[in-house]
């Protein structure tokens, strides 16, 4: 059962349309979208949602409260929550990867080899190979004389449009150490590359170099200066990297040039669109935005001329406003909600309401220190310390066999909600990290009766050393008349309603982010003959959720426009 969704973006109109949709649906759940969780408990946050709700979701699956965000809803819920969860899918716009074919020409997608994909995980590979063709060929189509990627990182993008399709690119990041990350990897990849070539009797040919710039773009006119520059190829022999020293890169105009930005956070995705629209040399855009807890918003952060948020007229004359917590919001992904599964489910749960649970002894004992403060990760350290300690013991006792994992699962005080965690973490014992990992997996599948009915004094245990480590972290004294146990005791018939609470707040994050697009988007529509610009899901949404393009260009820039109606 699902609603599709029945709005299109392809005119300013229409996308204004959208725009009004989802600010009319989204006002009356104001008291869910700006909570912030870490005040479940003291403020009893649970109470605001409907009653019906909650004894209905109480019984769900931790697996059916995860894919939520989904838009996937189970026939015996009530009638109002199923309409609730449907028309909020029907307003989000549709993630399904386009057929890029159909939309570029000469859209030729290849496979990095081993050397330009190195140190890349999959996610990145399959971005990289998939906006490396779009700006190719949106390149190739407006016969540009060079790229620039900005917020380059470590310069992945820039360095297979170099090398792999022979563009002249500049690499502009923030960080200084990106750039000479950025340039290292170019001479070995350049190595690579002369090697070939001499292999097969071309040691002639001009390889391009990326160039890298370090430079903090904190406004239009600094992008704007770095966009004057004109492009020239990187000689093999005597490539000639940017950095720091600016006006080496200011010479010229005159310049055709394509901005492309792989996941560029905050307003930096913002100051590229507006960049096409005021730089004369800049002829396209393409965009792939992310973090947009870091856009700034008129009317909640310092007085200053541009704003991240809103861009368009229209979405100020519709006189919304998002605020710290939505703008948090917007980047919760419903794919990787429903990728997590019931253990990292259960683990980011528990997590939460730690987390809540903190902030009542914070309220009760330290009030000095304000309404919530930021303790980092120390409550994920602490689960995966917890883990490999306990882990780690019970192979050193020599199990030979997991035979018996059902019952050794009960004795664990984390078996109950096992996570996987992308993040490594050194281990004393040789070669134990893979019989680790291997426990972890086949551990997840013994999460029984049994073992949930342990859980209570083992969370407990959890929680009061989350609580040691946060306030070590805030530099906070422990004190013996603390009562961590009492605080504990008087939020625990609470602690399964914050999943439900969390599940179904996270359903607004894909909308959030839709609204912050569409407002990009009605930005450049509102333009008029002046651009053309679409927007468009490029990657697998399963692989890299953040995946929707802004492309825009001037109309004599030589991109095709066709994009389907959403």
């Amino acid at each position: 059962m699902a609603k599709q969704c029945k709005y299109s973006c392809d005119t300013a109109a229409e996308t204004l349309e959208w725009i009004k949709a989802i600010a009319d649906f989204i006002k009356p759940f104001s008291f869910l979208i700006n909570a912030h969780v870490v005040n479940f408990f003291k403020d009893r946050l649970w109470e605001a949602v409907d009653e019906d709700w909650l004894q209905c979701l109480i019984n769900e699956s931790v697996e059916s409260l995860l894919l939520i965000p989904s838009g996937i809803v189970q026939d015996h819920w009530p009638t109002s929550l199923k309409e609730f969860v449907l028309t909020l899918k029907s307003l989000v716009y549709p993630r399904e990867q386009a057929d890029l074919k159909k939309v570029f020409p000469n859209f030729q997608p290849t496979s990095l080899n081993s050397v330009l994909a190195q140190g890349m995980n999959l996610k990145k590979k399959h971005e990289v190979e998939v906006l490396s063709a779009i700006v190719s060929s949106a390149a190739s189509a407006m016969r540009a004389d060079a790229v620039i990627d900005v917020g380059a990182g470590q310069g992945y993008l820039a360095q297979v449009l170099a090398f792999e399709h022979q563009l002249s690119v500049v690499a502009i990041d923030a960080c200084s150490h990106h750039g000479k990350v950025t340039n290292a990897r170019a001479e070995r990849i350049k190595k690579h590359y002369m090697a070939q070539m001499r292999k097969f009797g071309s040691g002639n040919q001009r390889l391009n170099v990326p160039q890298t710039i370090t430079c903090n773009i904190m406004s239009l006119e600094t992008l704007k200066s770095l966009t004057t520059m004109s492009s020239h190829k990187g000689d093999v022999e005597q490539p000639k990297p940017i950095e720091q020293d600016l006006e080496l890169g200011l010479a010229g105009r005159g310049s055709s040039l394509v901005l492309a930005g792989l996941h560029a956070c905050g307003d930096l995705s913002v100051t590229m669109l507006k960049t096409l629209l005021e730089c004369e040399e800049v002829r396209a855009v393409i965009s792939i935005g992310c973090c947009y807890n870091l856009l700034s918003e008129e009317g909640f952060t310092n007085a200053q001329i541009q704003y991240g948020f809103p861009m368009s007229c229209g979405v100020k004359s519709v006189n919304l406003s998002l605020g710290k917590s939505s703008r948090d919001l917007a980047c919760q992904s419903a794919e990787r909600w429903k990728s997590l599964g019931k253990d990292a489910g259960l683990h980011n749960f528990e997590l939460h309401a730690f987390r809540a649970a903190f902030q009542m002894v914070l309220h009760k004992y330290f009030p000095e220190v304000g309404t919530s403060p930021s303790i980092g990760r120390q409550g994920k350290a602490l689960r995966r310390k917890q883990q490999r300690k306990i882990i780690e013991s019970e192979l050193q006792a020599e199990e030979s066999t997991y035979s018996d994992l059902p019952q050794m699962a009960c004795n664990m005080d984390e078996a109950c909600s096992v996570t996987h965690s992308g993040e490594s973490e050194a281990v004393n014992t040789s070669g134990i990290r893979s019989d680790v990992d291997a426990l972890f997996t086949k551990m997840s599948l013994h999460t029984g009766s049994t073992c949930e009915r342990t859980t209570s004094t083992d969370k407990y245990s959890l929680f009061e050393k989350f609580c040691q480590s946060g306030l070590c972290r805030l530099g906070l004294k422990p004190s013996d008349n603390i009562n961590f146990h009492g605080i504990w005791k008087g939020v625990e018939p609470y602690v399964s309603l914050i999943g439900i609470y969390w599940s179904l707040r996270a359903a607004f994050g894909p909308l959030l982010e839709t609204l912050i697009l569409l407002d990009r988007l009605l930005f450049l529509q509102e333009q008029g003959d002046v651009l053309e610009s679409v927007m468009l899901p490029i990657f697998d949404p399963a692989i890299s959720p953040r995946n929707v393009a802004i492309i825009a260009k001037k109309p004599d820039a030589g991109i095709s426009s066709h994009h389907s109606s959403r």
